[in-house]
């Protein structure tokens, strides 16, 4: 059974930074990817940043430039850098994956992906 669990969330001021972590377990295949997702209350879930096994990355506008998506494959943990943190990134963060991966396209879609950790919540105070 494919499990992911986050941590790292907390509150910090505005411009501060955080950084995310997502363990994976319970999987052996190799190709994959995943993602980081984010819901604020009365939002729907938005993807935030996602990785391919060859490492390249998708970010949504709202975070480009702020958050860099990360992994370590041999330790089977995906990373979200957060820096340059505004109010407006208030939500509960979510890991996510897609094992084994499917076609390609649409990494920031929620439907892509099969698997859910339960969310870590951030909080940016201004």
């Amino acid at each position: 059974q494919v499990q992911l669990l986050e941590s790292g969330g907390g509150s910090v001021q505005s411009g501060g930074s955080l950084r995310l972590s997502c363990a994976a377990s319970g999987y052996t295949y190799s190709n994959f990817y995943m993602g980081w997702f984010r819901q604020a209350p009365g939002k729907e879930r938005e993807g935030v940043a996602a990785i391919r096994r060859d490492g390249s990355t998708n970010y949504s506008d709202s975070v480009k430039g702020r958050f860099a998506i990360s992994q370590d494959n041999a330790k089977k943990t995906l990373y979200l850098e957060m820096n340059s943190l505004k109010p407006e990134d208030t939500a509960v963060y979510y890991c996510a994956a897609r094992i084994p991966a499917a076609s390609s396209g649409g990494y920031l879609g929620a439907f892509m992906y099969n698997y859910w950790g339960q969310g870590t919540q951030v909080t940016v105070s201004s």
